[in-house]
């Protein structure tokens, strides 16, 4: 069994990038196993941990297909529909509240 090499925050060497860094490249990690981790200090709940991977072994990420387009543009749909009056509000429902604001708190004026 093999232990990760583990980094300290933005002390990572070049050549190594979480999933995040390689989304914003346009790349995606394409299967490849995880290089070492980063650790970022927090006080109370422990260290916050960010996988690497090697930016070498990247690759491009899938070019989107109507298909998904559709699909996401659904569940994005899905998001902003209040399911007590059935509106779209215009902004994703937080899961907070589970409906608009405009039914979360019906004394206040509704704006149209």
């Amino acid at each position: 069994m093999s232990t990760l090499p583990v980094y300290r925050w933005r002390l990572a060497p070049d050549g190594l990038a979480t999933r995040r860094q390689l989304r914003a490249a346009g790349l995606r990690p394409g299967g490849q196993d995880v290089v070492a981790q980063l650790e970022r200090p927090r006080r109370r709940r422990g260290p916050l941990v960010a996988y690497l991977y090697l930016i070498e072994r990247a690759q491009p990420v899938r070019p989107m297909t109507a298909r998904r387009v559709a699909a996401l543009a659904k569940a994005n749909a899905a998001r902003r529909r209040c399911p007590s009056c059935r509106r779209d509000a215009g902004y994703v429902i937080p899961a907070s509240l589970g409906m608009c604001n405009a039914c979360a708190h019906p004394e206040e004026p509704r704006v149209a």
